[in-house]
């Protein structure tokens, strides 16, 4: 089993970071989906890509991962950079 562990991104949809220091184990694609004859939905027999496990820490997650011997690559938070902008900024 192939797995990826990384931390939980924000809504870009909402300004505000609850979760986002979760961190997520998430088993990669076992097969690839195919449309159903019948309603044309995607869909697969792979049940691995329905769970989605969380973990306090990044430490956390590899832990279990070698505990079950998960095969997992960890993928790195990207570096959050903040424009500090006042507002007279918008008048010059």
């Amino acid at each position: 089993m192939k797995a990826r562990i990384f931390q939980k991104p924000k809504n870009a949809m909402q300004s505000g970071r609850a979760g986002t220091q979760r961190w997520m184990l998430e088993f990669a694609p076992a097969e690839a989906r195919r449309p159903d004859p019948l309603m044309g939905w995607a869909g697969s027999g792979d049940t691995q890509r329905q769970i989605r496990l969380g973990f306090a820490s990044q430490d956390e997650a590899v832990a279990y991962a070698e505990r079950n011997g998960i095969e997992a690559d960890v993928v790195a938070p990207p570096v959050r950079t903040l424009k500090i902008q006042a507002y007279a900024d918008n008048f010059r």
